[in-house]
């Protein structure tokens, strides 16, 4: 259409058209519809304004993004890293929107208004409680027995065996180190499980406080601090990471996922010897069973509380090439590579998976932690924050941080609503409406 064809057709219009067209400024106002102005093909539609806004006076901390930000008013751009991770959604530069300015300074955004508000409660709060070092910490176990919160710190420096306990009986908690006996080299999954944690350790060396140690699963009895190796290995091959985990309560079974991060971490001594990939092990019989090997990197691993459905995810946007033959490289984070949450149909006989489905991309960085709330909701651990998920992966609300969160637990408190986060730089706390599964 051409802009004599254009007029014309504009000249056709209802008056209070024609009247919007100029208040506009889509047409000349002294043209009567006689000329179009260069501008009109910029004119933007479907923006809605502002796109963030505080939630209730009475929540100061909390954002509501209106309508998950769908239309953004040009010119914007979200900067993309070679780095470990990218830019966070709320440095997305929206110029012609002054409230997005608002998005990086709140400690909760809320992207579905009903249900993310539901989940915070009447008073959320978030605390920034530890300040740690840069190097990942992760395997959060929570002790209901003890009220301890346990966790790990791998890598830097390379052979760390000390891992941290938060002792929540102290009013504030406390923060120390422990070493269990024999030591666990980085364990890099927790969870607690009919009086023990389990842990996913992801170190490899030949010799290391004195015991030579190789990437498998790990039990730690916190009332004595004893440690028992129940998996070292894969029919003698090495397993490259052991990553994240969950025991099945019904079956005992123990789910792990395996990538190959302790060789680009440096946390083992040895390339891998196999494909990234996801196993159960029957402790009972010593059998493992591979269970999926689609996933570029697969990290986390949850089951939900109906114990049907298993989360597993994807970070494989952070990677580097790996081989038996090849040296160690730093992993770098490519924001087009895999960064999903998969969702997976659990068997009646609680033995494999079936019906593989995409279920969130996660809008910062990579989802390496995943746990399951009471509810059905699953939570990610994404770049700098925890994002919150429907049943069927809609993003409802997300926790931010100032530091890369790698996992989180729930712990006593209020209906077992308290929510730890870890990371490389920080531990912190949330306190919400949202409850965890008890684990027993």
């Amino acid at each position: 259409m051409d802009e004599l064809q254009l007029g014309s057709y504009l000249r056709e219009l209802p008056a209070d058209v024609d009247e919007m067209v100029f208040a506009y400024g889509l047409v000349g106002a002294d043209s009567k519809c006689t000329h179009v102005l260069p501008h009109f093909a910029t004119a933007q539609t479907g923006v809605f304004s502002p796109l963030a806004q505080e939630c209730s006076p009475s929540l100061p901390n909390v954002l509501c993004i209106q309508k998950y930000a769908s239309v953004i008013p040009y010119h914007f751009f979200r900067n993309i890293s070679n780095g470990t991770s990218g830019p966070t959604f709320g440095s997305t530069s929206v110029p012609n929107d002054t409230s997005f300015a608002l998005v990086d300074k709140a400690d909760f955004l809320v992207f579905d208004r009903d249900r993310g508000l539901k989940i915070l409660g009447t008073d959320p709060t978030y605390d920034f409680v530890f300040k740690v070092s840069e190097a990942v910490h992760e395997a959060p176990a929570y002790v209901p027995s003890q009220n301890k919160l346990y966790l790990s710190q791998l890598a830097p420096p390379p052979g760390y065996l000390p891992q941290l306990v938060v002792d929540l009986n102290q009013n504030p908690p406390t923060l120390s180190e422990f070493l269990s006996d024999p030591p666990v080299y980085a364990p890099n999954g927790g969870t607690f499980f009919n009086g023990l944690i389990y842990w996913g350790a992801s170190g490899g060396n030949s010799s290391i406080g004195g015991l030579e140690q190789r990437p498998g699963l790990r039990t730690l009895d916190p009332s004595t601090n004893k440690t028992a190796t129940i998996l070292n290995n894969y029919f003698g091959y090495y397993f490259s990471t052991v990553d994240d985990l969950f025991v099945h309560p019904r079956t005992g079974d123990i789910w792990f996922t395996d990538p190959t991060y302790s060789w680009f971490n440096k946390l083992t001594d040895t390339a891998p010897q196999l494909e990234p990939a996801t196993y159960r092990f029957r402790p009972r019989t010593g059998a493992v069973h591979l269970v999926d090997d689609s996933l570029a990197q697969p990290n986390g691993i949850a089951l939900a509380p109906n114990n049907r459905t298993v989360y597993i995810s994807d970070t494989g946007a952070e990677s580097a090439p790996f081989s038996p033959y090849l040296p160690a490289q730093a992993s770098s984070f490519n924001a087009t590579g895999r960064r999903t949450v998969y969702a997976f149909d659990l068997s009646s006989d609680f033995t494999y998976l079936t019906n593989k489905r995409a279920f969130y991309l996660a809008q910062d960085g990579v989802p390496d932690g995943l746990k399951v709330a009471w509810n059905g909701y699953v939570l990610a651990g994404a770049g700098k924050g925890v994002d919150v998920l429907s049943e069927t992966g809609d993003l409802l609300l997300r926790v931010q941080t100032n530091y890369t969160v790698q996992n989180f637990a729930w712990v006593s408190g209020e209906g077992f609503s308290e929510f730890w986060i870890m990371g490389q730089g920080g531990i912190s706390r949330v306190r919400w409406a949202l409850r965890g599964q008890e684990l027993v």
